[in-house]
């Protein structure tokens, strides 16, 4: 198979890569022999009449000790749109190749043991990273963070596996401990590997960081939501009006600051008297997004505001009401003073945003764990947690079994077993030439 797995035309270099049992034979065809292994050699390419194509460069990489797990070649073009073309169109030409599909390249390398699961995922988010934060965290994923740690807890799962099978199968014999010993020792190491586990779930999900972390604006009706979220778009977002009630939806804008990935949503003005039928549809839909925030920006009184876990309390609209003496009592109530406006206080808001969402990701050096991947840990730390007074806490056959269990969830992180139904998936979100 091949595939341009550079940018598209026109460029200053075009990469092509093949890869499979006919990627050697295929060089030696287009470029008349092949080069010393790993190794760049610049060669007049032609098809297969001869015609010229592109002066190249060439590598050759013969597997299995490949991305791919197999024989692997790069032609480095010039990266004009023709050039590019018509070095396809040779390849194609050759018995035995073909364009590859999306994702091919590293599904090979997972089917060839080159890669886990767990990297590929982290591979697919780092093609798709517009942040620093995304960035680092599929970066982390990519590099094996998590499959190291799966590594780890699947050794002291095959420990116990271990111990419970040497005496399930050699009670008689004198150097194998009795059951009940056996039993306690399993269940309280068990107990500490399902704590260890845990400490992962309590991590911030890895969607968090994909998606951006929601950050909603809310207040009562002209309290200075729409004109904020402009302020930060740095455009014309929602319309801005003095008329009660303009705001009827959430209006939603992704932006990152510091590198973070955020959602910023505009809502109607809370208000419980007044509204119209259609407004109350969107004061209905602005409790929901209060509800679903990760952080929430309260604009109005601050005895009003929302029981929310991350709230931010704004005195907005401050180039109007200085000199209130009952705004200003506000005011020393809340977090900080705010116009957008004037710009007033909106460096403030940037940093008490960012520093409260550092709380909501992994600390540095920390790997976060995608939905699929939690799933799979909860299970197995489930299949580990045992109530330590049951009867089912002294039966080595029931123990074993939940090891085994235990160890079928973790497998299914990196892609060990169980996995066949979400490949297609999974791989066909990378490009053509990945």
């Amino acid at each position: 198979m091949f595939a341009l797995s550079s940018g598209m035309p026109p460029a200053a270099i075009g990469v092509v890569r093949l890869s499979g049992p006919r990627a050697g034979a295929a060089l030696e065809t287009l470029a008349g022999r092949l080069p010393a292994p790993r190794r760049a050699s610049l060669v007049l390419l032609r098809d297969r009449a001869g015609g010229p194509l592109d002066r190249a460069l060439i590598l050759w990489f013969p597997g299995p000790a490949t991305a791919t797990g197999e024989d692997l070649v790069e032609l480095h073009l010039h990266g004009g749109r023709a050039v590019v073309a018509a070095v396809e169109a040779a390849l194609a030409a050759l018995p035995g190749l073909r364009r590859a599909e999306p994702g091919e390249f590293t599904r090979r390398a997972f089917l060839n043991g080159r890669i886990d699961l767990a990297e590929a995922e982290g591979l697919a988010d780092l093609l798709a990273a517009e942040t620093e934060s995304q960035r680092v965290q599929a970066l982390e994923m990519a590099s094996g963070h998590v499959s190291r740690a799966v590594e780890d807890w699947q050794a002291r799962l095959l420990a116990l596996m271990a111990g419970a099978e040497a005496e399930l199968d050699f009670s008689d014999e004198d150097d194998v401990d009795d059951g009940d010993a056996t039993a306690h020792r399993l269940t309280e190491a068990m107990a500490t590997l399902a704590a260890d586990l845990n400490a992962w779930l309590a991590r911030p999900a890895a969607e968090v960081i994909a998606d951006g972390l929601s950050v909603v604006i809310a207040g009562p009706p002209n309290a200075g939501k729409s004109t904020l979220i402009n302020a930060l778009a740095q455009r014309e977002l929602a319309i801005v009006s003095p008329v009660a009630g303009t705001t009827r939806d959430v209006i939603e804008t992704p932006l990152a600051l510091d590198g973070i990935a955020m959602r910023f949503s505009d809502t109607a003005g809370l208000r419980g008297a007044g509204a119209d039928a259609i407004e109350t549809i969107g004061i209905d839909r602005a409790r929901a997004a209060v509800d679903a925030a990760d952080i929430l920006l309260w604009l109005g009184p601050p005895k009003e505001a929302p029981d929310h876990p991350r709230c931010i309390l704004i005195a907005a609209q401050a180039d109007r009401w200085r000199g209130d003496a009952a705004a200003e009592a506000d005011a020393a109530r809340c977090d900080l003073v705010l116009s957008a406006a004037t710009g007033e206080g909106m460096e403030a808001l940037h940093r008490h945003i960012v520093e409260m969402a550092r709380t909501l990701l992994p600390r540095e050096g920390e790997a976060a764990l995608r939905q699929r991947q939690r799933a799979a840990l909860a299970e197995a730390r489930n299949w580990l947690t045992i109530d330590m007074a049951s009867r089912e806490a002294g039966d080595l056959i029931l123990l074993a079994e939940r090891l085994r269990l235990a160890a079928a969830a973790l497998d299914r992180i990196t892609g060990r077993a169980g996995v066949e139904e979400m490949l297609d998936t999974l791989f066909g979100r990378f490009c053509i030439g990945k």
